[in-house]
């Protein structure tokens, strides 16, 4: 490893002299600021000018880990068992742990790992006392795509910010759709599917629909239709599968083993690793729902759940103001319910700077400068950690695989030291169980028969569905009663007259009425003078 060539930099200090102390040198001050009183959790060993120095242990206090944290490296430096490292050491503190398992091989976190000469060397070079051992662990799935225990959301539960997210609306679409959530909530329709969303988005833009949402802005056609194909793409990747109900509880999370262990809770996700928008975005939907629901604790001896956010640059790509706001509240809030959230990502500039600055512990594996673009996320990196005896733009290229240069908090709250450090090998399999111990993990699970098998209960398809079939039977109904009406008519009209009685053909013919009319006049005449007054004349 190469130290800082600056003059007046610890390495050429007098204070390296043999004659001074251990703890004078420049490895043994970066050593002190690890020097916990309280339980801490082992990361590993020191590296100074290119050797592993066990007798300096690299740590973090437990107290700290519900103050968020960074997980960062180029592809294959280490970044997943580092998590599994952390993870272990939580559980057996008794502290919860949700882990997302992208590619599929994190899953062998609940079974004892095999010694081999690997892990015999890196344990001896850290002091490490290793021996194989798993952890309690539950297994789940987005919806039940693939192996595990079926996680799903409502979407009045997602809500219209994670929504437009996933759908990748812009703001204006956004604010759309938050209407259309209001409305559906102010009108109980509950909003449990996609179907649904489809079904109460169809019915807004409908000409019965329409003048529902007049008074508050109004809903477009074309703001409509964007929303609906949208929904339409989101469906063919598969996404009607996450939601549903029984939806999931997300307290599930915190349990620990009768053993007193923390639970590992692993999402299996590799059968949607190239729906990466989609699972982000779900991980951020859990994240905020125990947000909601955890009671404030403010800072604890150790925290409630440690929640591990891989792949984190995919959660902010094309991100929206909105959605970015909502995510930097919840971090910066849910430190206090006593949740701690590590990012885990490429580079640090994968996070925006509001979220960055809430993450106070840091563990940067080794970054790649073979483009420009590298170099200048390389020099990016390095500005984000603290004046360090290292030249960090040098060290962080020359780092090897389960290497990385670590600061974290320490107890009362101030950054550590800059520490180049050798991790410590997990106790763990490094690698996946087999499918079959997998299914069996799952479906021995006591959460198993509570979330495996979906419902379908009344709700905003069915309901407008119902209101709209009510409408078109009345409507046809009327026509039919119409249409009656009119048959019966034209069947009067057309219908043939009877035969005249003799009687009728008698008063109906030409003499009769002649004579009728001469009678009638004459009559007329008799009663007008006999009225008026006058007499008829005498021959």
């Amino acid at each position: 490893m190469s130290q800082s060539t600056d003059p007046a930099s610890p390495a050429e200090s007098p204070s390296t002299s043999p004659a001074q102390s251990p703890a004078a040198s420049p490895a043994g001050q970066i050593a002190a600021g690890y020097a916990f009183t309280g339980p801490a959790l082992d990361l590993g060993a020191l590296l100074w000018d290119g050797a592993c120095l066990p007798e300096h242990q690299i740590r973090i206090p437990l107290s700290m880990l519900n103050r968020h944290g960074l997980v960062a490296g180029a592809t294959g430096t280490g970044k997943t068992k580092t998590l599994q490292l952390i993870a272990e050491q939580l559980s057996a503190n008794g502290v919860p742990v949700f882990l997302a398992d992208i590619k599929g091989d994190v899953s062998g976190i609940s079974a004892p790992g095999a010694a081999n000469e690997k892990i015999g060397e890196r344990a001896k070079d850290v002091a490490q006392e290793w021996e194989g051992a798993g952890f309690p662990s539950e297994f789940y799935s987005l919806g039940g795509i693939g192996p595990g225990i079926p996680l799903r959301s409502t979407v009045t539960s997602f809500g219209p910010v994670l929504m437009s997210k996933v759908l990748q609306l812009n703001q204006t679409q956004e604010q759309s759709l938050g209407l259309i959530f209001h409305y559906a909530d102010t009108k109980g329709l509950e909003l449990i599917d996609l179907k649904d969303l489809r079904a109460v988005v169809a019915f807004l833009v409908s000409d019965k629909g329409k003048p529902e949402l007049k008074g508050i802005g109004g809903l477009s056609t074309v703001t409509a239709g964007v929303i609906l194909r949208a929904l339409t793409a989101f469906e063919q990747q598969g996404a009607a599968e996450f939601f549903g109900e029984p939806e999931f509880d997300t307290s599930e999370f915190l349990r620990t083993a009768a053993d007193g262990r923390g639970l590992v809770s692993v999402l299996e996700l590799p059968a949607v690793q190239d729906k990466p928008q989609l699972f982000s975005t779900f991980l951020m939907w859990l994240l905020a729902d125990l947000y909601t629901d955890l009671p404030e604790v403010g800072d604890l001896e150790k925290p409630k759940l440690v929640f591990f956010f891989d792949e984190a640059h995919l959660l902010f790509n094309g991100a929206s103001k909105a959605f970015l706001e909502a995510i930097t509240q919840t971090v910066r809030l849910i430190r206090s319910k006593g949740i701690g959230v590590f990012f885990v990502t490429q580079t640090p500039k994968d996070v925006p700077a509001d979220v960055l600055a809430q993450l106070g512990n840091r563990v940067q594996h080794a970054l790649r400068a073979f483009t420009p673009d590298d170099a200048k996320a390389l020099k990016a990196t390095v500005k984000t950690f603290p004046n360090s005896a290292y030249d960090l733009e040098e060290l962080l290229t020359q780092l090897g695989t389960g290497e990385a240069v670590i600061t974290v908090l320490s107890e009362n709250g101030a950054p550590t030291p800059v520490a180049a450090t050798r991790l410590r090998a997990p106790q763990s399999l490094m690698g996946p169980i087999d499918a079959a111990a997998l299914d069996q993990a799952v479906k021995s699970s006591l959460l198993y028969s509570r979330y495996a098998e979906p419902i379908d209960r009344e709700s905003a398809y069915e309901k407008i569905s119902a209101e709209q079939a009510a409408a078109e039977a009345e409507a046809e109904a009327a026509a039919a009663a119409a249409e009656a009406e009119k048959q019966a008519k034209a069947a009067a009209k057309a219908a043939p007259k009877p035969d005249p009685s003799l009687a009728e053909q008698v008063v109906g013919s030409g003499l009769f009425r002649s004579l009728a009319r001469s009678i009638g006049t004459q009559l007329g005449r008799e009663i007008s003078r006999s009225i008026f007054g006058t007499a008829r004349r005498r021959r």
